[in-house]
């Protein structure tokens, strides 16, 4: 029983870190209510809005092709594999990048593509954040942070990809990946059983 008010007691603090160090936008951001709004551009210039995605679910991925995390899942297919999954399974990936210019991991479209292209990666599209609007409204943190949203635009899981906060590839085996867990437990007409983790990689570059 303390193990659990433990844990409940942390993923409340873990909330309001989000909110204070994001800033007051998104001070009402909480998984179980419906997704921020936001509206980005794709590496073809396509404008990408919540509106889009009205009755398909969605996983929104915070990246940045320098950090080691990002390396670590990219590099082991990890995180292709997980995007192919969610594709099979009716849902919108994108891929943020909300590094600012000048900063590590700012990618101009051509770039972003040919790195989708070289990684092999599958996502619908990569959104260009650089102005930062759209990762301070979600409070994203870190590169990866992940986020699923539901066929109904409501935020059901946002944290990190898994429960090994490390750049060692060999601890993707083994690994607890809360976004298929999150995906499983969707598809069963379930609640998210684990819906706020702890976000871990290189923070964002705004």
């Amino acid at each position: 029983m303390r193990s659990f008010i433990r844990s409940a007691q942390s993923l409340s603090i873990l909330a309001l870190t989000v909110a204070l160090a994001a800033g007051p936008a998104i001070a009402a951001l909480r998984v179980g209510q419906p997704a921020p709004a936001f509206s980005v551009s794709d590496t073809s210039g396509k404008v990408w809005t919540l509106e889009t995605l009205a009755g398909r679910p969605a996983i929104l991925e915070w990246t940045n092709h320098d950090c080691p995390f990002v390396v670590k899942h990219y590099g082991a297919g990890n995180m292709q594999a997980l995007q192919a999954e969610a594709k099979d399974a009716g849902y919108v990936w994108l891929s943020v990048v909300s590094s600012a210019p000048g900063k590590q991991g700012h990618v101009s479209p051509s770039e972003a593509d040919d790195l989708t292209q070289r990684r092999s990666a599958v996502p619908t599209a990569v959104l260009l954040d650089s102005d930062g609007v759209m990762g301070r409204t979600y409070g994203a943190m870190t590169t990866p942070h992940m986020y699923v949203i539901d066929a109904g635009g409501t935020l059901a899981y946002m944290g990190g990809i898994d429960d090994r906060p490390t750049t060692n590839p060999a601890d993707i085996q083994g690994a607890t990946n809360h976004v298929r867990a999150a995906m499983t437990d969707l598809a069963a007409g379930q609640a998210v059983g684990t819906p706020l983790t702890r976000p871990y990689g290189c923070s964002v570059k705004y």
